[in-house]
């Protein structure tokens, strides 16, 4: 799977949206063009009052196309869906649809080669290679025949070209190239400028005309990684111990979507393309558009190439009926991460009533804001952290708890106590305002929402995948907004008793993981310089050009001045009626390191008037939310939600910054729950290698992430020292920003008359700057933690912030080391297969003072570890050439940012991190402008002078049990770090 994705959730929350006058329409239109569907009628559905105003075609050979035109900026969100996934994979041959996934990427018989009638014979002679080993029980023979499959694999990539799909894709100034796999479909992702939208459904018709399954093993190998990541991967493991208990015999339970070990290892090629030919088929997949269109011009397009694919019979599903859950199933879990425990109860599937009624009741239960959970448990901070969601499949749904113990507490105290609040909600008590908070709330998330084409886009995959009607979609809001408390008791009684799953995860550091043991791999070349007759021919034609639009700062954004002198920076909302507001401080945890502190109280503490829980339920009755959080340098105060309810909202917001009310039983808490967190941040290896190892790296001992306030200091703050610190947030000088609907008169009336400071405003004390390292000599940092991979990242301290390079730095890293179509990523994924993940960034400082850093990551298997440091380091060393690469990376750049719209609310926040660094202008325009001029002598010449050769610092993360350190040793000084050394504490 190319990237981790759960459209399960997003379905969910798009289940939740409300539109009113549900009945479908039938309109047609004539198209006025020229080819074979010139004068063509095209009739298509659509549905009053739909808030995306989509149009449903379905075309003669069975395709379904949704369409709906959103013009926030020259841009297409495309997703094709196949109704097809890890559930239909064949009992024998698990995560077979996962890997058709990513071999759709490998071309065609046209696309892709450079002979494609001796490729094919050698393609056959592999696929033959396959189906023997997979027969073939006996070791030695087994590798063997592997040693024939690597050695024909090589011979077979010589007439290949890789990645000419992503090329293509990266060169017309596509983003977002990528697919993924889940329980009923596979999706595969693109958004694109608007003026390429021919040239994209033509690429895209083509390559799902036929499978070719190209460079085979080391996308394999690939595929293994992305398995190990997953047995490295603690919550991953509890996913699949309770799908496998609730589904015993459905194949939701039976069959993980990556497939097994043993099935991994014994592919079928031959079964790939049985699989491909069953399911991609255009009555079985639908293309959803969405974004800046014409309706009639873009049906005919997705025609002209789709209309050609072949309709053939998909098969159906039979779905296996599972029995109830006569009392609980308790599983457990080991691993090195933290503790937790998770419970989850089956419902139907998501077409059906009850299943509507469990998003309620997952609402009622948690939200964020205002449900059971989220006030008993985590306002009242009673466990660590809890939360719970509902999970809708087509044949069945998951609704699922979760939750993390605070220190001393056991894991089946936490599960008591979610189960008390199961128990609430089966006795109806809970507020009569709850539901109706919850239908509007949900109001507001569908305007947030449709504020994007992708989730615009996504909600007609969700139609499609679970063969919903688009008028039934439409009305599912509605339909939702009619669920009485009755209805919520009724369906809480039939489902959830003792008929849950239970999974317990401990924390075992020493906890024995499986592994894909690496086969022997040649490297295969990637004839990056030579092309296939289809690329270079799509290549000679050439779209329309569009012109950039940047951001004129002055011309943006509204400029006031409230009361006290105090800048107000404003954009207009003209979509929607909801609103952003935020109180920007130039000052944080860096100035005063008791300010974190101070803001996470404020979230248990009440005002003189509501106590903290009635302060959340008032905040979600008005369809309003407020935070505050802060970071090194900066506090955001914020406030968002309905524009008509501004008023007392901002007046309900100030009054918790003026009359914070102390509370030291909410303070002994979080202190205890900060300590935890603390422990258990130890225990997650994301945290560990990003966060504390990289600022180990930059500052030393002492830096940003280490420097926090020590057990006992913790303990000795007293309340009224936080609640003081929260009231002087409004006092130092700051800022106002707001994206909405009102108008700078009456928003300034408002503001003056509602935001409450003293007459004259405290300056922001001086800040506490950690002074960066320089990296002079090469050194290796690693950190013990049990694991199947190894993952490192090569770290160089470069240049300064420089505004002049920062085209070349955009080109370098379009280049050299981001995407697909990435030096990086074909040397290490696609030719060696060292690797699932891959990149190297030459990132630029967030602020003018800062130094820029060179970043690059590969997490590859702990005996491939010499391997994959040897080819980072020599693409570091010395880059190669790769004229057509180069070329494209060119023109991806100036494709991209030609179609490129900062909109809403963006602009505020493009011009607060261009005055980060001293600019006053869109800094696009400076790489626009400098993209074609640049040459691969200049782009080389920035790289050998800052990049090649730089001390670095290498940091791993890896079981020492599999690390070979005296690998480690070849790069430099290797020093173990203890965790108490890189965390501080």
């Amino acid at each position: 799977m190319k990237k981790g994705l759960s459209l399960l959730l997003v379905a969910s929350a798009f289940t939740l949206t409300q539109c009113k006058n549900e009945t479908y329409q039938t309109t047609s239109a004539t198209e006025n063009a020229t080819a074979s569907t010139a004068q063509k009628e095209y009739k298509y559905e659509t549905v009053p009052n739909d808030p995306l105003n989509a149009r449903v075609y379905t075309l003669d050979n069975g395709l379904k196309v949704y369409l709906s035109d959103y013009e926030d900026a020259p841009r297409v969100q495309t997703y094709i869906a196949v109704r097809a996934g890890s559930k239909n994979d064949p009992a024998d041959a698990t995560g077979l649809a996962h890997y058709l996934e990513h071999m759709v990427f490998k071309g065609t018989s046209q696309l892709g080669t450079q002979d494609w009638a001796k490729e094919k014979a050698e393609l056959d002679k592999i696929e033959a290679l396959y189906e023997k080993h997979r027969n073939t029980t006996d070791p030695a023979q087994r590798k063997q025949i592997y040693h024939q499959i690597d050695s024909i694999s090589g011979v077979a990539a010589s007439y290949a070209v890789a990645n000419e799909y992503d090329k293509i894709l990266g060169a017309i100034g596509a983003k977002g190239t990528n697919a993924y796999t889940s329980v009923e479909q596979t999706v595969y992702t693109n958004d694109v400028p608007s003026n390429q939208l021919d040239r994209w459904a033509a690429l895209e018709a083509h390559r799902f005309g036929e499978l070719v399954p190209r460079l085979f093993h080391t996308e394999l190998e690939a595929v293994y990684e992305e398995k190990n990541r997953t047995l490295d991967n603690d919550g991953w493991k509890v996913m699949e111990t309770l799908n496998a208990a609730m589904f015993p015999t459905h194949q939701y339970g039976t069959q993980s979507t990556i497939g097994t070990i043993e099935h991994l290892k014994n592919p079928s090629i031959t079964e790939i393309q049985k699989y491909f030919d069953k399911y991609y088929v255009p009555n079985n997949m639908a293309v959803a558009l969405s974004g800046d269109i014409d309706f009639d011009e873009t049906i005919r397009i997705i025609d002209e190439h789709f209309g050609k694919l072949k309709p053939s019979t998909a098969p159906t599903f039979t779905v296996a009926q599972e029995k109830p859950i006569a009392q609980p199933i308790v599983k457990e879990v080991s691993g090195p991460s933290a503790e937790n425990v998770s419970l989850a109860y089956r419902f139907p599937g998501m077409s059906s009533r009850d299943a509507q009624v469990l998003s309620m009741i997952s609402a009622i239960l948690y939200n964020g804001q205002a449900g059971l959970i989220d006030l008993n448990l985590n306002q009242q901070q009673k466990v660590l952290q809890a939360y719970g969601y509902d999970n809708q499949m087509k044949d069945y749904s998951i609704f699922r708890l979760g939750g993390s113990p605070r220190q001393g507490q056991s894991l089946e105290e936490v599960k008591d106590m979610l189960l008390t609040q199961v128990e609430l909600v089966k006795q109806g008590k809970f507020d009569d305002d709850l539901i109706p908070a919850i239908i509007n709330d949900n109001k507001i998330s569908l305007m947030r929402a449709y504020e994007s084409n992708s989730n615009r886009a996504d909600a007609f995959v969700t139609a499609f995948i679970y063969d919903i009607p688009w008028t039934d979609y439409v009305k599912r809001p509605a339909d939702f907004a009619k669920i009485t408390k009755q209805d919520v008791m009724e369906v809480a009684n039939k489902y959830l008793s003792n008929n849950y799953v239970l999974v317990y995860k401990r924390n075992d550091k020493n906890a024995v993981a499986e592994k894909v043991e690496k086969p022997s791999i040649t490297p295969v070349p990637v004839n990056r310089d030579a092309q296939s007759a289809y690329y270079s021919a799509f290549m000679a034609k050439e779209a329309s050009e569009l012109s950039p639009v940047f951001v004129d700062y002055k011309a943006d954004i509204k400029e006031a001045t409230l009361k006290n002198n105090i800048p107000l920076l404003y954009t207009k909302n003209t979509e929607n009626g909801l609103f952003q507001l935020y109180y920007i401080l130039d000052m944080g945890t860096n100035n005063d390191q008791k300010l974190g502190m101070a803001v996470n109280y404020l979230r248990f503490l009440g005002t003189d008037k509501y106590t903290a829980e009635e302060l959340k339920k008032e905040f979600y009755k008005l369809g309003t939310s407020f935070n505050v959080s802060s970071s090194g340098d900066q506090v955001y105060v914020t406030l968002s939600g309905l524009e008509e309810n501004f008023e007392p909202a901002l007046a309900l917001f100030e009054s918790v910054l003026q009359n914070p009310q102390p509370n030291q039983k909410a303070l002994d808490d979080m202190v205890q729950g900060i300590l935890k967190a603390r422990n258990d941040a130890k225990l997650n290896k994301g945290v560990i290698l990003n966060q504390a190892l990289v600022n180990y790296a930059k500052y030393g001992p002492k830096n940003p992430f280490t420097t926090v306030l020590s057990e006992k200091e913790l303990k000795a703050v007293k309340p009224q020292e936080l609640v003081n610190l929260i009231k002087s947030i409004p006092t130092y000088e700051h800022r106002v920003l707001y994206y909405g609907p009102r108008e700078t008169d009456k928003l300034v009336a408002t503001l003056n008359a509602g935001h409450i400071v003293p007459a004259k405003l405290k300056p922001v004390p001086a800040e506490k700057v950690y002074a960066e390292l320089d990296i002079k000599q090469p050194a290796v940092y690693w950190v013990d933690y049990n694991m199947v991979q190894a993952e490192l990242i090569f770290l160089t301290k470069a240049e300064a912030f420089n505004k002049a390079m920062v085209p070349t730095i955009r080109l370098y890293n379009q280049y050299f080391g981001s995407g697909m179509s990435s030096i990086v990523f074909q040397e290490l994924r696609e030719s060696k297969a060292l690797a699932y993940s891959a990149y190297s960034s030459y990132s630029t400082a967030s602020k003018k003072d800062r130094s820029n850093y060179i970043q690059s990551y590969i997490g590859t298997q702990s005996d491939k570890l010499p391997e994959a440091m040897a080819g980072m380091q020599e693409l570091l060393t010395n880059m190669p050439l790769a004229d057509e690469n180069f070329n494209l990376a060119k023109a991806s750049l100036r494709n991209s940012i030609s179609s490129e719209r900062i909109t809403k609310s963006s602009i505020l926040f493009d011009y607060e991190r261009a005055k980060r660094l001293g600019l006053d202008y869109d800094i696009r325009k400076d790489v626009y402008e400098s993209a074609n001029s640049l040459t691969f002598d200049q782009l080389q010449a920035f790289q050998k002078q800052f990049v090649s050769g730089k001390p670095q610092a290498i940091l791993v993360i890896g079981s020492k049990d599999r690390l070979n350190f005296k690998e480690l040793e070849k790069y430099g000084k290797v020093q173990q770090l203890t965790l108490e050394q890189v965390f501080g504490y």
